[in-house]
């Protein structure tokens, strides 16, 4: 083809290196949009570093002790088979299934699932299967979703070998059935036998290195149809002397599940074991202790942020994973946030940081809350040091720094001690969990609480050797703290301890005397009594209680009762009367709320009656409760529909949302075609109502014919 005069005119222009896109790192955005560029870097960094703590410190630890006996199950079962007795093979007759009972927390099962698998591939077999339900609603499904992942290749669904395939596609595809799946078992076992002697296995291959099982795991069992289920197990029974199978069943409610789905001659074919995980509630107790009730985690929640994430928890998932993902959020929103937040790390760290703060970052601790409290309470020269001196400022920094890490220090091993007392009281007056504790902590000082004085008023009343037992508990507590308050508190605390022993080894208390009896003032009632006279004995009996020599176990539990009190009042003050707590604490709960609680009602009633909020367009601001002519076809029909009452004339809505189009077209108001329905304005009419009904805001009624009915009333 011969070249023309054009094409010797076009020439080639490279793109600059300048030109070419490049993705931004995490340090990149963490940096965008925040508050002090200077220190940000540091920022990041200690962020990053707690962002991984919490990730080695609670993810990986969770389920941990179930997901090692589910190991040992399968290193279990794989050797049972290569046993020669009766037993063993009356055993391997049946398939291995472990009943896996993970709670309602069902978030969080993904990723025991998927941890679950990851070290079943690592330790046990590579072979292994994980199904949904929802992904298998036939039983050819079933069969070809478990081939899939076991063989990692494509497999011929026989109403689906019609369709148009590649070559390639037909080259690899095998056919749906156990028999195929037995035969490439076979030929990768012997592959196994013929490999390189010198190769590396996993100890737990080596026990068993010709047949590793094959595990297939059912993840919601409950919403399996049973038809299929037991269609399956059925076949897979067929092929048990073949083929190593073995089953994982996830259960979200109760063991009787399997009995409820499966009849007695399916489940004879199984050979079951029951492995019941922690509860969700137990989960998030270990969670709190290891990330907030620590004074090694040096980022803390205020009561409000707390109270937020625990709501959600509670009444929302149950999901301790979303919960670490809340703290994740608070966190990064911290650090983010908060330019003093380079003193949120380790002792030393923090007290390097404080040195090379700078005029402005010294300009911030003089502005925080807490640090006008503590200027004001020094004197007036002192106060003119800290608001102009800088390099003394730092040293007055450096020292609260540590007073806030002593508080820490103290706080924490206080708290569990006050827990470990009230925690089995009547009624619980300061809560059954410690997170209800602390948060009752964070709010207000504790000791002025109504519920504290009811505690410690059951205290008294407790037996001596349950109040020993409980004050023996504080006593292990205390030893691990590292404080010299604390130690000093542990030396008083077990020299009381040593004097309760001492009172069972004295001598018996004295029986009261006979005297005391006979004068009681109740003795001199008479039948008759008038009201002077009984409100006089009545106050000579509360005098003579007052005076009434209390017995050596009473004294001592009362100094007891007091050294506890005095704990608690010297150490369970609020975080926010600690001076620098802003730069540890994390307060904005309206922002982890918006992020983790989300309304969509709300969003999408914004988002109708303000557009402007989302599309960012300068043509469609309005006055308000006037209708932008130029807004989206659903913004105009859903404003129009809240003049409307309960029911809608469709024809009258129809014209309505033609007049403001009209308007927006820039037709003049007296021609004749402005408010004209034509078939485009129409079928735009129609599917804005339509989406109005598929968000709920209207439906359809038969009450009035051409009318629909409105739904949602209020918040616009």
């Amino acid at each position: 083809m011969s070249t023309s005069s054009v094409s010797k005119g076009c020439f080639v222009f490279k793109p600059s290196a300048k030109k070419k896109k490049t993705t931004l790192s995490l340090e990149d955005h963490f940096m965008r949009g925040c508050e002090d560029a200077e220190n940000s870097e540091i920022r990041f960094r200690l962020c990053h570093d707690l962002w991984d703590k919490i990730k080695t410190d609670t993810e990986d630890e969770l389920n941990r002790n179930i997901l090692d006996s589910l190991l040992d199950f399968t290193r279990k079962c794989s050797s049972t088979r290569q046993h020669s007795d009766w037993a063993s093979q009356m055993r391997a007759s049946e398939i291995p299934t472990a009943a896996l009972v993970l709670g309602v927390n069902v978030p969080d099962h993904d990723m025991t699932f998927q941890s679950l698998s990851d070290l079943l591939q690592q330790s046990v077999t590579p072979h292994v299967a994980s199904v949904q339900a929802k992904e298998c609603g036939a039983l050819k499904h079933l069969m070809k979703r478990v081939l899939e992942r076991l063989m990692d290749t494509v497999v011929d669904d026989e109403e689906e070998e019609e369709a148009e395939q590649t070559s390639a596609q037909l080259n690899n595809s095998m056919h749906c059935s156990l028999s195929t799946l037995c035969a490439w078992y076979n030929a990768n076992t012997k592959k196994s036998k013929t490999g390189t002697p010198g190769k590396k296995r996993s100890s737990a291959v080596r026990d068993d290195p010709l047949q590793p099982p094959v595990v297939i795991i059912f993840k919601d069992l409950e919403a399996f149809n049973p038809k299929v289920l037991q269609d399956f197990i059925l076949i897979c029974s067929r092929y048990i002397e073949r083929l190593p199978l073995m089953f994982i069943f996830g259960i979200a409610t109760s063991p009787s599940t399997i009995q409820h789905m499966l009849p007695h001659s399916v489940t004879s074919l199984l050979c079951i074991e029951l492995f019941q995980s922690l509860s969700c509630t137990q989960h998030l107790a270990t969670v709190i202790d290891k990330l907030i009730l620590t004074p090694q985690f040096p980022f803390k929640l205020n009561g409000k942020v707390m109270q937020v994430l625990i709501s959600i928890f509670l009444y929302h998932d149950f999901s301790v994973r979303n919960f670490i993902k809340g703290i994740q959020l608070a966190l990064l929103e911290h650090f983010h946030s908060q330019p003093l937040s380079v003193l949120c790390c380790k002792k030393k760290a923090a007290l390097l940081n404080v040195m090379q703060l700078g005029h402005q970052d010294l300009e911030r601790v003089r502005q925080l809350q807490s640090f006008k409290r503590y200027a004001e309470k020094q004197e007036a020269q002192e106060q003119v040091h800290l608001l102009t001196d800088d390099p003394h400022l730092k040293e007055v920094c450096q020292k609260l720094i540590k007073d806030l890490r002593k508080y820490h220090k103290n706080y924490y091993p206080t708290l569990r001690c006050l827990h470990t007392l009230t925690s089995s009281l009547p009624r619980y007056p300061l809560g059954k969990q410690i997170r209800e504790l602390h948060l009752i902590c964070l709010e207000k000082n504790i000791w002025e609480n109504e519920d504290y004085q009811s505690a410690m008023k059951l205290l008294k009343m407790l037996a001596k050797d349950q109040l020993i037992a409980l004050l023996q508990r504080c006593e292990e507590t205390l030893q691990s703290a590292k404080s010299k308050k604390m130690k000093s508190a542990l030396v008083q605390l077990g020299d009381m301890l040593a004097r309760f022993k001492q009172l069972d080894t004295g001598a018996a208390e004295p029986p009261p005397s006979v005297e005391d009896s006979i004068t009681s003032p109740v003795k001199n009632l008479q039948k008759k009594t008038h009201l002077f006279q009984l409100q006089k004995t009545l106050l000579e009996m509360n005098e003579s209680r007052r005076s009434k020599k209390l017995s050596p176990f009473e004294v001592l539990r009362n100094e007891a009762l007091e050294f506890i009190d005095s704990l608690v009042k010297s150490h369970l003050s609020p975080p926010e009367s600690q001076t620098l707590n802003e730069v540890c604490y994390y307060t904005s709960s309206a922002t982890v709320r918006r992020h983790l609680n989300a309304t969509p009602r709300t969003s999408i009633q914004a988002a109708l009656n303000s557009p402007i909020y989302y599309l960012q367009n300068e043509r469609l601001k309005t006055v308000d409760g006037v209708i932008s002519n130029a807004a989206p076809d659903i913004c105009i029909v859903y404003k129009l529909h809240l003049e409307c009452g309960r029911l809608i004339n469709l024809y009258d809505w129809l014209e309505a949302y033609a007049t403001v189009v009209s308007a927006a077209e820039g037709n003049e108001p007296d021609s004749d075609d402005f408010g004209k329905v034509d078939d485009v304005k129409h079928a735009r009419f129609i599917r804005a109502v339509s989406e109005l009904e598929f968000l709920g805001f209207i439906k359809s009624t038969k009450q009035k014919t051409d009318h629909v009915a409105r739904l949602s009333w209020g918040g616009c």
